[in-house]
Parts: structure tokens; sequence; C-alpha cells
């Protein structure tokens, strides 16, 4: 055996137990020093782990630096106990071990069906990092190693009274913790609150056997060095079971605990089943490790970004993962200065940092300040531009007159899209929907044009932002491929090639739906009008407000008037939600909300190395909903008139309940953490690694919250429909 899973998983096969990290027994059958050392013909990036190559940028001392970068680089490196005793536990390094505890234990949504650790069960809102039955029986082992006096830990020995009589429910409750690794805090550590760890020592350590000079507090300072709530786990919410009880099932999480085989990533399965075939909740699709070391995944075909062999911060290539398993191609791209600062007023800001200027999020990034083109107001504001301020770039006046950008985008007028920074010759008045890519016939006579709609986020000047494909007129289609569509004649095909070869036009992707079958038209989010809620949600966009578009909403929380004031907005699905409102749209939503600002010209270089091709935003919704592991929750976004990426995160059940709206919530949270702290998980992909900084709102719960009782609007109830619909069966 080879891998550290497959060590631990034959152990417990044939011992029929869990082996524990404190036996030097375990640790010696992890000793891969006298393993076969691969071809050499092997590819460079094949002996590295190149997911936890990324996180040793993260290391704030040159020693735990040099070490994580000797073992993902060196092949049978033996450097990581010594790094664990060094840096695991080193307050200083709190970035870099939690970056390696994303990549080893991606934190994810839900725990149950455990055992021993029956409090950590029906938390379907939560975050865990290993809630399996392996750290159920691992907690349990714990505590009866415990039990014979003495706590094993990297750093010292803890020597305590009879914990079978002394709080043996905090006990149970520390060592299910330090298994299970609730992630529950925004630093997504899985260290418990000092005042518990004081409190437990104090009442149950051994003190006379002590060594001189220790004390509960020191100790503590040592393994649990925070009492803030946003950086520790509070063990009182696990001294007893989970309220939810049988509301567990509102939210499900079919790839927790993942049930693919160790080459395979988990994706859920929103497209339904062909007839005939054993229909799951999940996919298991093949994948790419991040190097021969590594246990990280990334699907295949898929672009990832990678430090380069050469150890020094800042330098990267961009490889695809090929259907050998294995990373391929990789092509390098320009180093990253992460040794120049930016000077922002009177201060000066490190590579990497976030921070805010005026209502604006800024990033510094290599000697350059990063800032969203917000408009704000300010304390030296004078009272002809507070009267004057519309909260809309350049201080455009709210009038929807659009006119379609060539990099896709309709703008509400030309005023924002010149304030954008395009020339009049690169947008025309009128939607871009409207507009037909294929007329006149761009592509040759033996090829038919399709129309490819999509809003580019790489430079339109460089990159051609092409709205449509040239595709030939013989080919064969696999009609085991599911990935259904609709065409405008309301009858559904297996997938867009037979609508294709069948000679039909799209109408939009997804089942078939009775309730769009009559053109209703409604409003997106990105100012387009769809012909009815299906297609808009097909196009990834959710809806506004019924009807044609005629109104450009809010951007800036400063301004008080906007052009919605003859929108009739749809009622809320959940009474008691605190919705949230689109920069742009007109209507409140019970949803989480991101708002992401990246790097242009890391979206021009990721297009270089793309065979010029741009990217578009559709190409970020596709690899965010990977990591939306709740099937009731899916993903929607566009780009914001001020230039930032707006992903929602929405409830698909007609009804949503309180724990849904919390579990989207969450989805949101958790993707807005691996953003802003850089995590391997997500921002090895291309071209998600442009991403800077990220704000999160969410739509908070009263504590009334609850779901309606009397019956939505007609049109909310198809919006729902739809959105439920879409949920279980699309692309």
């Amino acid at each position: 055996m080879t891998t550290e899973q497959e060590i631990i998983d034959g152990l417990i096969d044939e011992c029929d137990r869990m082996p524990l990290p404190q036996d030097p027994l375990w640790q010696c059958f992890l000793d891969n020093t006298q393993r076969p050392r691969p071809d050499p013909d092997t590819p460079p990036t094949a002996k590295m782990d190149c997911a936890k190559l990324h996180c040793c940028a993260k290391a704030n001392t040159s020693l735990c630096r040099e070490m994580c970068q000797e073992s993902s680089t060196n092949w049978g490196a033996q450097t990581w106990q010594e790094f664990d005793h060094l840096c695991e536990y080193n307050p200083v390094e709190a970035d870099l071990v939690t970056c390696l505890a994303d990549v080893r234990e991606p934190c994810q949504l839900g725990c149950k069906d455990l055992t021993y650790c029956t409090n950590f069960n029906n938390r379907p809102t939560e975050l865990f990092r290993s809630c399996n039955t392996q750290s159920d029986q691992g907690a349990m082992n714990d505590i009866k190693l415990w039990e014979k006096g003495s706590i094993k830990m990297p750093l010292m020995n803890i020597p305590v009274q009879d914990i079978t009589k002394c709080r043996p429910d905090m006990w149970k409750a520390v060592a299910c913790a330090l298994q299970i690794k609730p992630c529950y805090s925004k630093s997504r550590g899985s260290i418990i609150c000092k005042s518990d760890c004081v409190d437990i020592l104090t009442q149950c350590g051994d003190h006379a056997k002590f060594h001189e000079g220790q004390t509960p507090e020191s100790i503590c300072d040592l393994l649990s060095p925070t009492d803030e709530p946003e950086r520790c786990i509070p063990l009182e919410r696990y001294l007893s079971p989970s309220s939810v009880g049988d509301a567990f099932e509102e939210v499900i999480h079919p790839c927790n605990p993942n049930p693919c085989p160790s080459n395979h990533l988990c994706e859920v399965n929103r497209k339904g089943c062909l007839p005939g075939q054993d229909c799951h909740p999940f996919f298991c699709v093949p994948g790419c490790k991040l190097g021969e070391a590594s246990e990280f995944l990334v699907n295949m075909e898929s672009l990832i970004q990678v430090p380069t062999r050469s150890r020094q911060v800042g330098c990267y290539e961009v490889c695809v993962c090929g259907h050998s398993g294995r990373l391929e191609g990789c092509a390098e791209m320009p180093c990253i200065d992460t040794s120049r600062t930016c000077v922002v007023g009177d201060q000066r800001k490190s590579h990497g940092t976030s921070f805010m200027v005026d209502c604006r999020p800024c990033s510094c990034f290599s000697g350059e300040v990063i800032c969203s083109s917000r408009t704000c107001l300010t304390a030296l504001s004078s009272e002809e531009d507070r009267r004057r301020f519309t909260g809309l770039p350049c201080g455009c006046p709210d009038r929807f007159v659009p006119v379609c950008a060539q990099n896709g985008r309709t703008y509400p007028s030309a005023c924002v899209a010149r304030c954008v920074g395009l020339q009049d010759n690169q947008f025309e008045f009128g939607t871009c929907r409207n507009s037909d890519p294929c007329s006149p016939n761009p592509c040759q006579k033996n090829q038919r044009c399709l129309p490819n709609r999509k809003v580019c986020l790489s430079s339109v000047s460089d990159y051609p932002c092409r709205q449509y494909e040239c595709v030939g007129r013989s080919f064969s289609c696999g009609k085991t491929q599911l990935d259904p569509v609709c065409d405008t004649e309301n009858v559904e095909h297996p997938n867009f090639c037979l609508l294709y070869q069948r000679g039909k036009t799209l109408s939009y992707t997804g089942h078939c739906q009775d309730t769009c079958r009559k053109s209703s038209p409604v409003c997106g989010h990105n100012g387009e009008t769809y012909s009815t809620v299906c297609e808009a949600y097909s196009d990834r966009v959710a809806v506004d407000y019924p009807g044609h578009c005629h109104a450009v909403g809010l951007v800036s929380e400063y301004s008080s008037e906007s052009g919605c004031d003859s929108v009739q907005c749809p009622p809320l699905s959940t009474e008691g939600c605190q919705p949230v409102t689109p920069p742009g749209a007109c209507c409140p939503l019970c949803a989480g909300m991101l708002q992401i600002l990246w790097n242009k010209e890391q979206m021009n270089i990721f297009a270089e190395l793309n065979e010029r091709r741009p990217v578009a935003v559709h190409d970020i919704l596709r690899i965010l909903r990977l990591h939306v592991s709740v099937p009731q929750c899916d993903i929607f976004g566009y780009l914001s008139i001020d230039s930032e990426m707006v992903v929602l995160i929405v409830p698909v059940d007609e009804r949503p309940t309180p724990l849904q709206i919390e579990a989207c919530n969450k989805e949101a949270e958790k993707i807005d953490s691996l953003i802003n702290y850089g995590s391997p998980t997500l921002v090895s992909r291309v071209p998600l690694s442009a991403f800077v900084v990220s704000e999160v709102r969410v739509s908070a719960l009263s504590s009334t919250g609850r779901p309606p009782r009397g019956s939505p609007s007609s049109l909310l109830l198809l919006f729902l429909a739809i959105l439920l619909a879409v949920a279980q069966g699309n692309a």
C-alpha cells in the first residue's frame, strides 16, 4: 500500500480497530522511506504534493516554510513529524496550519450516523472536517487511552485524574471535537476555547504530577490560546444533542461522507437519470491528484494552478488534469513579486492584504492596489454631491436605456458603459439577448452557427468575446450522455448534441417544464429580459422581477432612490427572512450573496494560456457550483455594473424552511472563507485563482422565522417550482 488512507483502511479491515495517531507503531506503518521510488520518466509534478505546496507560502517563519516545501516536493521526505512538532501548535503559523487542514480534510456541511460522538449528529448547517466512522472510533479510543491517567500531545503529556469520574461528558466532548473537527469558527481551526481548556484542567488535571512551572493556564496557552468566539470551538454546544431532530432530512448531504472510490470525486446529481438507470443523489467522476503524494483531487480536464518546483514564492504554472489521472501540459506563468508592498494613505500593505478604502473593498497585489469601482459618499462629500448621488458609477442617472457591450454584458446606459472603461465603439444600443450573433452568418458554408452567449471577464480588446459557435453538420452523438435540454417546441432531448442533430432549436437547458410552455417575460439580475423563468435559470441568472427589464436598482447603500419605484416585487419565500438585495437589482430575496473582487491581469493571463479563450462568468459559476454540497441550494450569478462578480446561493425548494435558508447561508460563508484565506481547495482552480477578496451577506432569520402560512403569489410559486426543477434536473 502506498497512500496513508489505503494503509489506514487496511489496518482497520485486518485489525478491526482504528489506528491511533499517538501510537509509534501507527507512525511506523506510514513511513514511506522503503516504498518503491516512482519511474524516472514520471512527470516532475507527479512526485509533489502541489496542494500542500500551495500552503507553504502562508508560513510566517522561514523554518516552517522550508520544512513545508521540503515535505511537499521531496519524494519520501520524513520532515512532517518534525514539522508537526515545531509548527502545528505554533500560534504564529495558524494560517499555514489551517491551509494544510483544508487540503487534508476540507470543511463539509453536515454530520450524522455517529455511534459514539452522538451529540455531533443531526447538524446539517454546521461544518466539520472529519465526520466519519473512523474519527468516531478514534474519539472512543482516545478516551480509553486518557483513562490511564495521561493525555499524550505532540508537545507534552498532560497528567489527569480519573476522567471516568471527573467531568466525563466534557472529556468526551473534547475527544470528539479533536477527532470530528468542527469548522465552527471563521478561522476554520479546530481548537477548543481557552476557557474550556483551563476549566477542565483546573478541575480534572493531576496537578501533583504537573512539571515545575506548569499550570492549566500555561498548558492552554500552547494548546488553546484564544477565547475569541470566531476562532475556537465552544464545547458547550456539544454537551447535549442537536435541537434539529427530525428536521435534519430537510437538508441532505449526498457527498458527506464520500461514497466514491479514492480516485473519484463526488458531485451532487442535479441532472436526474436516464430511464432504467439506478438513480443516486450523487455522481462519482474520475479525478486527478495534485501530485503523486497528494490526496486532493480535481476534476478531469480542469485547469489547475500549482507552485513551481523552484520553491520560489510567487512562481506558478498552469496544468491540465489529463485523462491519465495526472497533471499534464504545464505552462509557467509570470512570477508574482510577493515582496512588493502597497502604499495606502500613510500605511504600507503587504501582498495579499485586504482592506477598505471608503466603501470599496481593496487588495494589495504585488505592489498594485486593486479596488472595486463602487461609487462612494464620504464624510467630505458636499451637500450638492449628496443631492446628486445616484449610487451608479460616475454618478450616472438611473435611467434604463440599455447598451450591449463587446464583453457580452448589458449595461443600463451608455454612461455606465463608458464609466467602466468601454469606448463608444465597444458597445451598441439594445440588450445583448436581443441581438442575433449569427446574423450575418460568421461561419463557413459547411458549418452551422449556434448562439453561445457569454459574459467575458478577460480584456475584450485582446481576447474577443465571441457570442456564437461554428459546428460541423455531420457528427455522432452519445445517447447515454445525460444533460437534458428543452427545444422551442417544448420537446425534451437527452443532450444538446441530439437536439442539434435532430434540427431543433434550444430554448433552455434542463428538463422541459409545463409552466414554461408559454412566453412569460422576466427580468434577470443581469439586466436581461428572458422569455421564461426557465431560460433565466438555465443561464445561471436568478430572476429579479416579472416583466421586461425597465429599471436599474441600487448598487450603493447610500442612495435612497432608484428607478425601481414602479417595480412590484414578489413576496419573500419565507417569513422572518431578512433578505439581501443584489447590486443593481430591484427586489430582495432570501439567499446567501458573495461580492467578489478579481484581478483583471490574472484573467488575461489565463485567457492567453487557454488558447486565447477568454474567461467567462459561466466558467466561474460552473466551478463554484461543485463546492455547493447541499442539493437544496443552487448557485446563480452575474457581473455587476461595478465590475464585481456577484454570486447568489439560493434555496430551491418551493417553500424553503429556515433550516434550508441557513444551509444556503453556510454554503455562501464557506466559499467566502475559502476565497479570503486563499485556500488551495478553491484557488488552485483556474480561473478562481484570480479572486483577491470576497464579501458575504446572508439572509438572516428572525427568531420568529418560519415557513409562510399563507399561499405565495402565483408568480412566486412559478419561480420556486422552476427553481426546484432546475435543481433536480439541469446542468
